[in-house]
């Protein structure tokens, strides 16, 4: 490739990963908006439904003016689906950082990235560093497929999901019910504390704690309010019976839909299981061809 044809393909490369963040940290997705319309229409209680109708009027504009849905406005979580004969290089990942970055100004993010050494960062001892483009992205998590695509997916996860979400053992007892039921006992608490509901769940199911929450990541990227599988409609279901509702007034919508992905699984009599309790704004997601 030549050095300005090379030059041109690199900035394309971190333009459109800078405005596929912009993207998911500003718009609901056609399904996302699809599933609160559908909520709003069936909710019995007016203050859930009036709730509800402000979240969606919100999301509308924040997509018109391209303006960040939540005052958190989330750290980068990156996806990454590689097919066909697509490589991965040094030189590719630093342009989806650089994109990251351009994003997070465009957008803009708030600053959140903690300055200092290891210690500053935990007591956050060190200050804030005022360029929203400072604040790194998580570790990117890279899958091969089975087609000829080089397909990236920003995910912006907020703080408070991230407080209320739970990764811990569970011991099947060789029963799908079993599982489910442990999942839906440690949701209820966690949609409850979080407030900023309807939730949506996220689920995945593996053999060990990274496994399990790149399981529930990959449910994240890949989830669609409009395509439920049954053990999904299953935990969504057995969690709307708590009667949370939108920011806890009550309501038959506390989970709009469940998004989860199983794994392998070892023989064992346990498994372990990753949720998150996403906010009324989450997923917040966007996909680009690279």
């Amino acid at each position: 490739m030549q050095p300005h044809k090379e030059g041109a393909y690199m900035n394309r490369i971190i333009d459109k990963v800078a405005d596929c963040l912009v993207q998911a940290g500003s718009s609901f997705r056609e399904d996302q908006k699809a599933a609160y319309r559908r909520a709003i229409a069936s909710e019995n209680s007016g203050r859930s439904c009036w709730v509800m109708r402000q979240v969606l009027d919100n999301a509308l504009v924040a997509e018109e003016r391209r303006s960040p849905l939540c005052d958190d406005t989330g750290i980068p979580h990156l996806f990454l689906e590689v097919g066909g004969n697509h490589q991965v290089s040094g030189e590719l990942l630093q342009q989806i950082r650089e994109g990251v970055v351009e994003g997070l100004r465009r957008l803009p993010g708030r600053p959140m990235a903690i300055k200092g050494n290891d210690y500053e960062r935990i007591d956050q001892s060190g200050g804030l560093d005022e360029d929203s483009g400072a604040l790194a992205p998580s570790p990117i998590l890279i899958k091969p497929v089975d087609e000829d695509a080089l397909r990236l997916t920003v995910l912006m996860l907020g703080g408070g999901p991230a407080i209320r979400g739970i990764t811990q053992r569970v011991f099947h007892k060789h029963s799908v019910d079993v599982v489910v039921d442990e999942i839906v006992n440690r949701a209820i608490p966690a949609v409850s504390q979080l407030g900023c509901s309807p939730c949506t769940l996220a689920v995945g199911i593996g053999r060990s704690q990274f496994e399990a929450t790149s399981l529930m990541m990959e449910a994240m990227a890949y989830g669609d309010y409009n395509v439920q599988s049954d053990l999904e409609s299953k935990i969504t279901a057995k969690v709307n019976e708590a009667n949370i509702g939108a920011l806890g007034l009550g309501g038959s919508h506390s989970v709009l839909a469940t998004f989860a992905k199983v794994g392998p699984q070892r023989a064992s009599g346990v498994r372990i299981v990753a949720i998150r309790p996403c906010c009324c704004f989450e997923p917040r997601r966007a996909t680009v061809n690279l």
